[in-house]
C-alpha cells in the first residue's frame, strides 16, 4: 500500500521499502512494496520503482525512468518465462525516460541511456553502456565493458560478450520465418557477438549468425553467415575482405 512520505514533494512509499542513508528523492517519486534502495542513491523527478526492485549503493536514476515494470505480452508471445526482481548493481546510472523491466540485472557502473528499454531476464554487464533509444530485448546477455550506441536493437536470445562495440542503428534479428514459426521458443535464434568484435553503424545481423572474436563488420553490411575471428567483413551480403591487423586489436588499446 502506497503512503505519502514527507521527504520530498509527492513522494509515495509502499510497505516494507528499505532506504539507505543519504538517498535523495526528486518530486513525485513512487516506490512500491518491497523495494530496496541503497546508500547515496539519487532518484530524479517522477521516477517509478516497482515491487521488489533492488537498487545498489550510489546509483543515479534520472527523471521519468521506470524500474521493474512487468511485461505485457501478447497471447502468442515466445517471451514467457519466470520473472525475478530487477537488480541494479552499485554506481549504475539509468538515464531520463529509460524503462528497465522486472527480472533484468544491471552490473556495477553500467549506464542505461535516455529513453532506452531493457526487457525481462536480460543482463547488462559491469561498465557497459546502452545508448540512447536502444532496445535490449528479453533474454539477452551483454557482457562487461560493452558499448551499445544510439538506436540499436538487440533481439531476444542475443549473446554479446565482453568489450564488444555495436554501432548506431545496428539491428539483430532472430526469426527466419517472421512470425510464421508458431509459439516454439527454441526456433528463435539471436546473434552471437564474440569478445571485442566491432559492429558498424546500420549493420543487420540475420538469425543465428556469429561474429568472431576481434572481427570487424563494416557499416551498412548485412551479415547472413558467420564471420570468423579477426575477419573484416563488408557488403550486402557481407563477405570477408581481409584480416584485422595486429595494431587494431583491443590489447593494443588498453
Amino acid at each position: 500500500m502506497l503512503s505519502p512520505d514527507s521527504r520530498a514533494p509527492g513522494l509515495l512509499l509502499g510497505d516494507g521499502v528499505g532506504i539507505g542513508a543519504g538517498v535523495v528523492f526528486g518530486g513525485h517519486v513512487v516506490v512500491h512494496d518491497g523495494a530496496t534502495i541503497g546508500e547515496g542513491v539519487v532518484l530524479g523527478a517522477h521516477v517509478v520503482v516497482h515491487h521488489g526492485v533492488r537498487i545498489g549503493d550510489g546509483c543515479v536514476v534520472e527523471d521519468h525512468a521506470i524500474l521493474g515494470k512487468r511485461p505485457r505480452l501478447a497471447a502468442r508471445s515466445s517471451a514467457r518465462g519466470e520473472l525475478g526482481r530487477l537488480t541494479l548493481g552499485e554506481q549504475v546510472t539509468v538515464c531520463a525516460g529509460a524503462v528497465v523491466l522486472a527480472g533484468a540485472e544491471i552490473g556495477d557502473g553500467a549506464i542505461i541511456g535516455d529513453q532506452s528499454f531493457v526487457r525481462e531476464r536480460s543482463t547488462v554487464g559491469g561498465e557497459s553502456v546502452v545508448g540512447r533509444g536502444s532496445v535490449v530485448d528479453n533474454d539477452v546477455s551483454i557482457g562487461a565493458r560493452v558499448r551499445v550506441q544510439t538506436n540499436v536493437y538487440l533481439t531476444a536470445f542475443t549473446l554479446v560478450e565482453d568489450d564488444v562495440f555495436v554501432g548506431p542503428c545496428a539491428s539483430t534479428t532472430n526469426d527466419d520465418t517472421m512470425a510464421r514459426h508458431g509459439s516454439e521458443r527454441g526456433v528463435l535464434r539471436g546473434a552471437t557477438l564474440r569478445r571485442a568484435c566491432r559492429i558498424g553503424g546500420a549493420v543487420v545481423l540475420t538469425p543465428g549468425v556469429e561474429v568472431g572474436e576481434e572481427a570487424f563488420v563494416a557499416a551498412g553490411a548485412v551479415v547472413t553467415r558467420d564471420v570468423p575471428a579477426r575477419a573484416v567483413a563488408m557488403g550486402v551480403p557481407a563477405r570477408v575482405v581481409r584480416q584485422v591487423p595486429d595494431e587494431d586489436l583491443l590489447e593494443r588499446h588498453r
